[in-house]
């Protein structure tokens, strides 16, 4: 039988190969991709607006990304778990991550960096708390109140399973007119509700933000969404949250027209391979699987919300996860989207906050995880914005954990996954003869590689060993003079 991996073995030849955090960061100058042209979405999950203003500069825009999503900017209720931030009691921009000025001042800043913001908006529903209170900016509310924006003609009661909460999935009604655990279902088939909800995503337009990731829109009709986005002041990239269910009446599907969409089996699928079955399967990753059209899917390996739910690969796992995140970002299915998030110990934990519950700025690989830094993944960001519009060609795999392909002409990833290091063998990549930086362990600067040179000979071949868990990846933006 076939040996599984040894995770020990993973976590110290990972630390080894330099896939984890580095003791300390640099984000050197790397070339820039077009301005437009790069598609890489990072999580910045829970940041505060200062915090993200000063990655982009320091690290998202040097390192390629194209886009930031940030989390829930509007007022919500009280309180120090993570999931407060999707309870609005108010469209004020004000929340624990900042006020409306420092908003703004984030996103001119991150414009400026060439990194475009992707709002998380919550348009399903409002708070779930039966008493009301007060919230973050002081705005008072009942569970079905919110002075000024709604009253109880505004949502769905639907009275079901004795109360008005979602418990059968099977059943379009109740999954988009009941309440998803306690939440006031907002009725947003209502004319009043599809203009309050437009307005709100209008003002995060007039501040200059480029598109949303639409909360819980499974528990929306798309026609729904669709209205709402008819009346935005201009065009905007929307990703939409639609969870698949086998055999479920409501199918992610349903919901490209509107925009893209979130592929959650993509993660669960990943995770699989790379803990209990074969990377050779990987070879046709995507829409054979089942999944939605390339064109309209925002993959991951995992978000705040799978990280806590179990059946993924997330920061615990490592140089597991490195890789993992290594062939998202250089196989071409779907929009990428990379995780940063913060160490938790229980699934309501918040973000490191002070003692009022104010988020408090990011220090990476203190209480924050920052996995977007880590140098495997940073540097794939570059692998995968050099790598747009090729295909995949000259796929190889062992028939089990070892794997390599190229990105017709333009890139090349090998993977080993096996408990051994593969010796004793070339790689045919396809790219022009020259001398690459190795971007899984190294970073090019000035024309030079920090990690080791691949030289790929006139006949587009080069030889390497490769060791257990660990990886090479070269791409044309890589080439070295």
């Amino acid at each position: 039988m076939h040996r599984r991996r040894c995770r020990a073995a993973a976590l110290a030849l990972g630390l080894a190969a330099g896939l984890l955090v580095p003791t300390t960061v640099a984000a050197p100058p790397v070339a820039a991709a077009t301005p437009g042209s790069k598609k890489v979405i990072v999580q910045l999950f829970e940041w505060n607006w200062a915090s993200v203003a000063s990655e982009c500069t320091g690290t998202l825009g040097p390192k390629g990304y194209g886009y930031v999503q940030v989390s829930p900017p509007q007022e919500h209720v009280r309180g120090n778990q993570w999931w407060v931030a999707y309870q609005p009691v108010s469209y004020r921009i004000e929340s624990r991550k900042g006020t409306r000025v420092q908003f703004q001042s984030m996103v001119n800043t991150c414009h400026n960096a060439g990194v475009k913001v992707i709002v998380d908006a919550v348009v399903n529903h409002m708070s779930g708390q039966d008493n009301g209170g007060t919230g973050w900016a002081g705005s008072t509310f009942g569970h079905y109140d919110y002075p000024g924006t709604y009253s109880s003609q505004d949502f769905h009661y639907c009275g079901r399973n004795g109360n008005n909460d979602i418990a059968n999935y099977g059943d379009r009604y109740e999954v988009q007119n009941c309440e998803l655990v306690n939440l006031a279902d907002l009725k947003t088939e209502s004319d009043y509700v599809r203009g309050r909800l437009a307005a709100y995503l209008n003002d995060l337009l007039s501040l200059g933000v480029d598109g949303f990731r639409l909360d819980a829109s499974k528990h929306m009709p798309a026609a729904d969404i669709a209205n709402i986005r008819s009346r935005l002041s201009r065009s905007a990239y929307l990703v939409q949250e639609v969870i698949y269910g086998a055999g479920e009446p409501i199918q992610p599907t349903e919901y490209t027209g509107n925009g893209d969409v979130h592929e959650f089996r993509y993660g669960k699928d990943l995770a699989r391979m790379f803990n209990s079955e074969r990377l050779a399967y990987l070879r046709n990753f995507g829409e054979s699987w089942g999944y939605l059209p390339g064109g309209s899917a925002v993959v991951f390996t995992d978000n705040h919300d799978t990280q806590r739910d179990g059946g993924v690969l997330t920061y615990r796992d490592r140089g597991e996860y490195a890789l993992a995140n290594a062939f998202m970002l250089a196989w071409p299915y779907g929009t990428p989207a990379v995780m940063s998030s913060y160490t938790f110990s229980n699934k309501d934990q918040g973000p490191p906050s002070d003692a009022s519950n104010r988020t408090s700025n990011t220090t990476c690989y203190s209480g924050w995880e920052c996995e977007h830094r880590w140098p495997v993944i940073a540097n794939m960001v570059g692998f995968a914005n050099a790598t747009q519009g090729a295909g995949v060609a000259n796929w190889y795999d062992n028939g089990w954990q070892h794997i390599a392909f190229s990105r017709a002409g333009k890139g090349y990833l090998t993977i080993n996954d096996e408990d051994f290091a593969i010796s004793g063998r070339s790689y045919y990549t396809g790219l022009p003869a020259g001398r690459y930086c190795d971007v899984i362990h190294g970073t090019v600067s000035n024309g030079s590689c920090s990690g080791p040179v691949i030289t790929v000979d006139a006949n587009g071949w080069f030889p390497a060993t490769v060791n257990a868990h660990d990886a090479i990846a070269i791409h044309i933006g890589a080439k070295l003079p």
